[in-house]
């Protein structure tokens, strides 16, 4: 079976390839780069022993994602080609409309005219909002996101869901991700955003190796035990495992299916910090600063539909991801720019 990893340079992209090739599969990245890096390709193929098909394309660009399509020939579609900060997002909400929706309706449009009937979507725990009970499940309603970035995911979710109405030869899988943290245990590829972090981990890495000054939380007076956001983090090996089980599922299955991605036991953002540097001896230089816009307190996944019907949970520990995050960043200062 061979699959289209739309954005598959990225972080979770790069380590599902690794799964995808691991299981016997083969892989097709395509990516723009514009949050990635080519040699993340190249580090995928060095773990695997594997050759990984890539192509530098913007998946808005239906012509050119036609003409690789046609040319590949892929089985299944993984759409990871997303933009992702939940604050920039609400500075930039028209550059996060037009490509991440435009970027899932021309995938569908190149699957129609290729005959591709299975997709696999990277959602997220936005969609749920900030209306729905804690932990999280796939049958409460969707919307009243707190954000751009979480409305796209919806309105995301709501194409795929119609477009398999219309044809019901089509598979989707929609996965819910909640905090992917960590990396590959080789310290070959991790989480290299370009610019400022917008996630915590790889901003305490940063901090860790010298790159940053320090740590800013945003927040230290939400209603939680300690003052600072919680969150369900997971390794983003599970979370790639996740991925593998989902393209097996979405070959025997039609119509749409949704699955949370996570552990169902939240951290708070000292937590972290905490055992970030409790795993790896280092200390974290942090201070508080205002909230950051789109935030919500805390939320957190009940993953036992993935579990009962994917057989997918997670293996990996806290003290794993901080020690897989450590050893990807002290090996690689500048991220993938050492190359």
């Amino acid at each position: 079976m061979k699959i289209l990893l739309a954005g598959g340079a990225g972080y979770i992209g790069s380590h599902t390839a690794v799964e995808l090739l691991n299981a016997g599969l083969e892989v097709v990245i395509v990516d723009n780069y514009c949050n990635s890096s080519p040699v993340a390709v190249k580090r995928v193929e060095e773990i695997t022993g594997k050759k990984v098909e890539s192509f530098e394309a913007d998946i808005k660009d239906k012509a050119k994602i036609l003409d690789i399509m046609k040319q590949t020939k892929p089985d299944c579609v993984i759409h990871f080609a997303g933009l992702k900060a939940v604050g920039e997002s609400v500075k930039l909400p028209i550059t996060y409309y037009r490509n991440n929706i435009d970027t899932t309706i021309t995938l569908l449009e190149c699957m129609a005219e290729t005959g591709v009937k299975s997709f696999v979507f990277s959602s997220s725990a936005t969609v749920y909002g900030e209306e729905n009970d804690i932990p999280y499940v796939e049958t409460m309603r969707r919307g009243s996101c707190s954000n751009p970035y979480g409305w796209t995911k919806y309105m995301m979710e709501q194409i795929l869901e119609d477009a398999a109405k219309a044809d019901d030869k089509l598979s989707v899988v929609l996965l819910r991700y909640f905090n992917p943290i960590g990396a590959h245990e080789s310290g070959k590829i991790g989480e290299d955003p370009q610019g400022i972090p917008n996630n915590l981990m790889p901003y305490i890495a940063q901090v860790a190796v010298g790159r940053r000054d320090h740590l800013t939380i945003f927040g230290n007076d939400y209603n939680t035990k300690d003052g600072t956001c919680r969150r369900d983090y997971i390794h983003v090996m599970d979370l790639a495992n996740g991925h593998l089980k989902a393209v097996e599922y979405a070959a025997g299955n039609k119509g749409v299916s949704v699955f949370n991605l996570g552990t169902g036991q939240p951290y708070s953002v000292l937590e972290i910090v905490n055992a970030f540097e409790k795993a790896n001896g280092i200390e974290i230089k942090y201070e508080f600063g205002p909230r950051r816009d789109g935030d919500l307190p805390e939320f957190w996944a009940n993953a036992d539909k993935a579990e009962k019907i994917l057989n997918w949970k997670t293996t990996k520990t806290l003290e794993d991801m901080c020690r897989d995050t450590w050893n990807w960043q002290k090996n690689n200062p500048k991220g993938y720019e050492t190359e």
